[in-house]
């Protein structure tokens, strides 16, 4: 059975994000702000039906989709891209894939303790956040 990730999470730490933006081409500018960021994850799982929204006061991204079937992904609110994704699990891990043009593109969420991780892939770069449960 899959992990529960229900549940309000608050970042703690927030390791190479800016390399993570750069390999995504987020202008220097939007750069800037986001890394005074400290997004929030507010997320509902039921059964193979998720909603993860990331919320903060520049902007939210909200992510509605069910694990093991693909879709089209609008990425407006991150970089203003469109990509074809799959969400799966990975034993207690789960996996994104984004295809489209960045290449290597997906992110991986795993609980441990009362902590999410989360480790964001794009064309070689990898940012790690973690959050803790409120």
């Amino acid at each position: 059975m899959p992990v529960d990730l229900n549940g309000y999470w608050k970042m703690i730490s927030n390791e190479n994000f800016e390399e993570y933006m750069k390999a995504l081409d987020v202008n220097v500018a939007i750069r800037k702000i986001a890394l005074f960021l400290k997004p929030d994850k507010d997320i509902v799982h039921d059964g193979d039906h998720l909603v993860i929204k990331t919320l903060s006061t520049f902007k939210n991204y909200n992510m509605d989709f069910y694990v093991g079937k693909e879709f089209e992904e609008d990425l407006s609110g991150v970089d203003d891209r469109k990509c074809t994704t799959i969400v799966n699990w990975e034993g207690d891990k789960l996996v994104c894939v984004q295809k489209g043009e960045i290449e290597g593109r997906g992110w991986t969420h795993w609980v441990e303790g009362d902590e999410l991780h989360l480790e964001l892939r794009a064309k070689g770069a990898v940012c790690k956040q973690v959050f803790k449960k409120t």
